[in-house]
């Protein structure tokens, strides 16, 4: 199985990002993370995209805030699926940190996912790997049958208390 990169601009976003490893870990992904900046470490940045196929990586996940600029300068130096993860804060609580990840020039895309949205982020790369991973695919339609049994406990609770409150 390919690896994923989970990459950061800055350890302020580990809380968050740590959320993007905990679900590749249960999906049993390996992967790697890393703080990489595309300002502060632009020739880092570069060369870890450049080099990721040759890694074993089939998905890199990008998280950044504010200005963002990560996700793209890595899209910009790899064919690889790219998905950004913008996150909270700065003046813009994030919107800002949205756009930038979402405004892409053509030729050079990039998922982007909610604002703070490491869940998903590895669900994605998770379901780009399960492409040609049946086994990948197994567990994810697994989770998504666990999900809805969740749902459906909760209904049932709902209705219970309705029909006790409300009779």
């Amino acid at each position: 199985m390919k690896k994923v990169a989970v990459i950061m601009g800055s350890d302020s976003d580990w809380p968050v990002v740590k959320g993007t490893c905990t679900q590749l870990q249960a999906l049993g992904i390996p992967f790697e993370a890393h703080i990489l900046s595309a300002h502060r470490t632009p020739a880092e940045a570069a060369d870890f995209a450049r080099s990721a196929r040759a890694a074993g990586f089939g998905v890199l996940i990008c998280a950044a805030g504010m200005a963002a600029h990560l996700a793209g300068a890595i899209a910009a130096n790899t064919t690889l699926p790219v998905i950004g993860i913008p996150m909270r804060g700065g003046a813009a609580d994030g919107l800002d940190a949205l756009l930038s990840t979402v405004q892409m020039p053509s030729g050079i895309p990039v998922a982007t996912v909610a604002i703070n949205g490491a869940k998903n982020a590895a669900v994605l790369a998770a379901q780009i790997l399960a492409v040609s991973d049946d086994a990948l695919a197994e567990k994810l339609d697994a989770a998504r049958t666990q999900m809805a049994e969740q749902i459906a406990q909760k209904e049932a609770a709902l209705q219970a208390e309705l029909a006790a409150s409300f009779s």
